[in-house]
């Protein structure tokens, strides 16, 4: 393995509590602002300054099939995984209505769609191989190919230009790679990580529980790296590099849904200090999501009842992101206010 993973110290003593007393003398009655207050400061902390800035915001669509779609973990075949991918390009998919709106580019990553998908100037071709291998006979990926997508997922992320990242994901099957992962790094029963991903029926919910069943019996990998390789896909993989590459450039990374939290968790499982340069944007409809991010001690800072992946609700929390990097930055002191400066 020559992917290293970054270390995180701890944020800067003296600078938080200057940035808690900056807050709290801002014109406005003391914790007011909610949730709103602790961003802020988190924000400031992720870049080292009391005056943040979250202009630039870029999603980036983590593309990836998975070879145990072969035995119906998702009730979509993984063609549709190229099809969405056509879509996002396109600029015609939910998360690109929502991109628009909140002034957010988006960009689609390659991780591993079992196509040849042609070049595209918002195409990042980072494909590993086509396809993780079928999880429940054999694991995902080798070694080669996991350190492959970590290391790619964290150049792609120091890369960035832009102040704040959203990781969103696309690939049929891959709520059954982000349930085994789950189970294993947040040491969760099985069925309570097992939901319906894009839409099971009944019979196909409990096709995709046994199919899981044989995966996580097959192996009893239980530490980050070696659960990525055997339940984990590529765009995953790929996400828990990004994770890492952008916190340690002083990135704001925010977390989207259940696929994008799985990965967060097998980044923070790898880095403990990385969790506090995580932005976790809503909670996920998706069973499984609130259980694993309070296994994490995340709060996210939406609940919209969605479930739709994309990096659609990391999309929707980027204004909010814009909106407590500004309160910090720019409203005025309780002091200013009373004493008249801002008029003079």
């Amino acid at each position: 393995m020559s992917f290293v993973v970054p270390p995180f110290p701890s944020f800067d003593p003296d600078l938080a509590a200057r940035l808690q007393a900056r807050i709290a003398g801002k014109a406005k009655p003391p914790g007011s602002l909610g949730r709103i207050e602790a961003l802020a400061v988190q924000i400031s902390l992720i870049q080292g300054t009391e005056t943040p800035r979250v202009d630039a915001v870029e999603a980036y669509v983590f593309a990836g099939d998975h070879g145990m779609n072969a035995d119906g973990v998702s009730a979509y075949p993984s063609a549709v995984t190229t099809a969405m991918v056509a879509t996002f390009l396109a600029g015609r998919a939910s998360v690109n209505a929502f991109a628009a709106a909140c002034d957010v580019s988006v960009r689609v990553v390659d991780a591993g769609v079992d196509a040849d998908l042609a070049p595209h100037p918002a195409l990042i071709g980072a494909k590993i191989r086509r396809g993780t291998r079928n999880a429940a006979v054999e694991p995902a990926m080798t070694d080669e190919e996991l350190d492959a997508a970590l290391a790619k997922g964290a150049e792609i992320a120091r890369g960035s230009a832009a102040d704040a990242l959203v990781l969103g994901e696309m690939g049929i099957g891959n709520t059954a790679s982000a349930a085994l992962i789950m189970h294993r790094l947040a040491t969760a029963a099985l069925g309570d990580c097992i939901g319906a991903g894009a839409g099971h029926d009944a019979e196909g919910l409990a096709r995709k529980r046994a199919v899981l069943a044989r995966a996580a019996a097959r192996s009893a990998a239980d530490t980050p790296l070696d659960v990525l390789r055997e339940f984990g896909g590529l765009e995953i993989a790929m996400m828990t590099g990004a994770c890492l590459g952008g916190a340690a450039a002083g990135k704001v990374v925010i977390i989207d849904g259940f696929i994008s939290t799985a990965a967060a968790l097998a980044a923070i499982r790898l880095a403990p200090g990385v969790g506090d340069r995580l932005v976790f944007a809503h909670v996920s409809a998706e069973r499984g999501h609130r259980l694993m991010l309070q296994a994490i001690g995340a709060e996210p800072l939406l609940d919209l009842g969605m479930r739709l992946g994309e990096g659609s609700g990391g999309v929707l929390a980027a204004p909010v992101v814009r909106a407590a990097a500004r309160l910090m930055r720019e409203t005025a002191s309780l002091d200013a206010v009373l004493s008249g400066s801002l008029l003079s």
